[in-house]
Formats: structure tokens, sequence, C-alpha cells
């Protein structure tokens, strides 16, 4: 039993909560409701304000033996931060502050609180650009961290752990330790920083991070280029990539997810061909130099049979294209009853794909996959009927047992929760 007394103590009255209707959204995340695990039924939540106050409820929760569940922005996608079993939840939104933003050497320090929407404003605001972008702007740093999370920029840029160069953590032990720091090199034996991140939250509590900075990028385009055959969209990828242009970001989607997030949206998908998708977001020094790549990438991918590409330059087209990829999870939510997160070879991807068909096929159901395309990245999304004729796992198992014989894994940005 948690000594919630105690508790309070440490972070204050006014920051434990105890009463089950009040702590409802502390319990869930944004895993399909379909597999979420039940969170238990004896639980506190906490929201300590400090790295010493979360040292001290580690050394309660070590002395009474009570599981400790590390919540950030309750983003995740596989049930990683909902309380299983009795214990404490350790809500980390109070720890919120951008604490510099060093212009100098290109790095921000920010707590682990801190949203990735928050994260971004302040480093626009110092016309500075921190790349990586894993979607859902209200995750916070310390989830981001700790799940190593992706998103559709990792073909340029790399994930989050590219990025991290020092971290504050709280071990179990409740004991204070830093690591690494402003520094592009660091070369001191075991490199233990990297462990913690993506470790999930089982070796401890991420309290604070320093992040790597990059110059803001002067222009940006957005290209749609359309296909009648995923194959051509799926083998313009390294063509497009050997040409010498890297984008910002290369997503693969199809006409089924379109044409419902467009709906969803109330808004208009711009390409009236094809049936497959290339998006390629593409940034440079100057409106010139991102002209010259959107151009560059159109010549690949018209000599790979591409039906068309449009090149939208304008802030509203962007915007449109982008938002409809971007909610397409939003838009299949209240329909599907889980969704994978694997990755295989780039070159693999359409191969995977027609797989899922011939598996969507033998079941009789419809299975919706899109994502990365220069990352082998795909997430496919199950309908709700699946499951109620009670045949969900054994489709998932099918589709993990061709990731693995194409060389791949069953997650590469989501975490195993």
């Amino acid at each position: 039993m948690t000594n919630v007394a105690e508790l309070q103590r440490i972070v204050g009255q006014d920051w434990v909560i105890t009463r089950r209707e009040q702590m409802e959204s502390y319990l869930l995340d944004e895993t399909a409701p379909i597999v979420r695990p039940e969170p238990a039924s004896n639980v506190v939540v906490a929201k300590p304000a400090s790295s010493d106050e979360i040292s001290r409820i580690l050394k309660l929760a070590n002395r009474e033996k009570t599981p400790v569940y590390p919540r950030g922005g309750g983003t995740g996608l596989c049930g990683g931060a909902i309380p299983t079993q009795d214990g404490i939840v350790l809500s980390l939104e109070r720890l919120d502050k951008v604490e510099e933003v060093d212009k100098e050497n290109l790095m921000v320090v920010a707590q682990a609180g801190v949203t990735l929407e928050q994260l971004l404003k302040a480093v626009e605001d110092a016309d500075l650009f921190f790349p990586p972008h894993p979607g859902d702007e209200g995750a916070q740093l310390g989830g981001l961290v700790a799940c190593n999370a992706g998103g559709t920029r990792a073909v340029k840029y790399g994930v989050i752990r590219n990025y991290v160069k020092g971290l504050e953590v709280v071990l179990p032990t409740g004991e204070i330790i830093n690591m690494g720091g402003k520094l592009l090199k660091n070369n001191t034996g075991l490199d233990l920083m990297h462990l913690l991140i993506d470790s999930e939250g089982i070796l401890g509590i991420i309290t604070k991070v320093v992040f790597r900075l990059y110059p803001r990028f002067a222009g940006t385009a957005t290209l749609l280029i359309s296909y009648d055959d995923r194959h051509a969209a799926i083998n313009a990828v390294p063509k497009i990539l050997q040409s010498g242009v890297i984008p910002l970001a290369l997503e693969y989607v199809e006409r089924d997810a379109v044409d419902i997030s467009a709906e969803y949206l109330g808004l208009k998908w711009p390409a009236s061909q094809g049936s497959a998708y290339l998006i390629a977001i593409v940034t440079g020094a100057s409106e010139d130099d991102v002209y010259s790549q959107c151009e560059q990438i159109s010549e690949v991918c018209q000599k790979y049979d591409a039906l068309d590409t449009l090149i939208a330059e304008r802030r509203e087209e962007q915007s449109d294209i982008l938002k409809i990829r971007s909610e397409m999870y939003s838009a299949l939510k209240s329909r599907i009853a889980d969704i994978t997160d694997a990755a295989v070879p780039p070159a693999e991807i359409a191969n995977l794909m027609d797989t899922i068909d011939d598996i969507a096929l033998k079941f009789d159901t419809q299975i919706i996959t899109f994502g990365h395309a220069a990352d082998g990245n795909l997430h496919s999304h199950f309908m709700l009927e699946l499951h109620q004729r009670g045949l969900l796992e054994e489709v998932k198992q099918e589709i993990y047992r061709a990731v693995a014989n194409l060389g791949g894994v069953v997650t590469a940005e989501h975490g195993i929760g």
C-alpha cells in the first residue's frame, strides 16, 4: 500500500491525486482501446516539481517495494505509461521549464516535462532548428528520450538519440546522476547515457535533457508524387536518395488512407491521379536551393514512372498535404483494433505491403498501411471487426513472421511498452 501521507509531505498535498475520478487521464495513453492494458485499481498519482522530489519518491517506493510508473505526455502507442499493478504514477508535468537556449553552442537545456511544442517554440524564437519531429507535439521530452522517438524526419536527421548530448537522471535507488553536457565529443569510457536512451523508464527517470540544435533553414517545399503502382513508388525512393537530395521527410501513403483522413479533416487531396503516393519535404539554405532540389526529385520520379509531380510552395498547400498525412492515425483511431510499427530494409517495403495485402485477402479484412518510405518503417492498421472475429492476434503474427523473413523488426519507433 502506497504511503500517501509521505507522498504528500514530499510534493505537497495539492500534487497528490488519490480519487479515481480525478486521475482517469493519468491511467491511459494513446494505445488502441481494444489492446490497451487495464490500469490497476489501487493507484496514486504524484506530481513532483524537482529531481530532488523524484529522488525522495523513489527512495520511498524502494523502501515499500511499490512499483513506480513514470509518465510524460501520455502519447505512447504501446501502453508503456499505464500502471498495470498497484503503485505510483509519477507525472513529470511540473518539470516544464526550457532552462536555456544556447545560441553559441547550438544547444538547448530543458526539463523532462517540457512538451515538444514548447521546445519547438523556444528554439524557433531563437531562430534555430530542432530536427526530430515524432508527430504528437504534446509528447514530453523525457518520454521522447526514454522511447528514442523517431518520426518523419529520421531519413535526413535520424532519431532522438542522435540529438541527446546530456541527461540528468534519477536512478531507481534515488541517486541523481548527470551524464554528458554541451559536448560534441565525449569518449570517456562506457556510454551509459545511450543505455538510458530507449530504456522506456526501466533504468531511471529522465529529469533534464541537453539537445543539440542546428541553424534554421531558409526555405521549404512539399512535393506530392503520384503513382499507379506501389512498386514504382517504392523503387523511386533509393533513386531520389542516390541523386544527392536527402529530403527532410519522405513518406509513403495509399489512396485508402488518404481518402479517410481527408474526409475526417474536411480537406481535399490535391492529387487527382494515382493510388500510391510519395510525399517529400525539401528544405534548403535559400528558395533557389529548394527549387533546385524539387526539380531534381521531380526529374528522378518522372524517369521512374511517376504519373504526376505536384510542388506545393505555398504554406496553405503544404499544410493541407501534411495535415492529411499527419492526421491519418487520428482519422482511423475509432475504426481500428491495433496498429503495428514494423521496419524492414527500405527496398523491401513494397514486398511487405504485397504480403500484407495477401494476408488481408486470406482473412477477408482490410489492413490500411502507410509509413516512412526511406526508413522502411510501416504502420499497419487493423479494423475492429478482426478483433470481433477473434482473428486479430493471428493476423498480427502472420505479419510479424513476414517482417522477420524480410530481415525486419516488429517495432521501429513506438517501443515495446
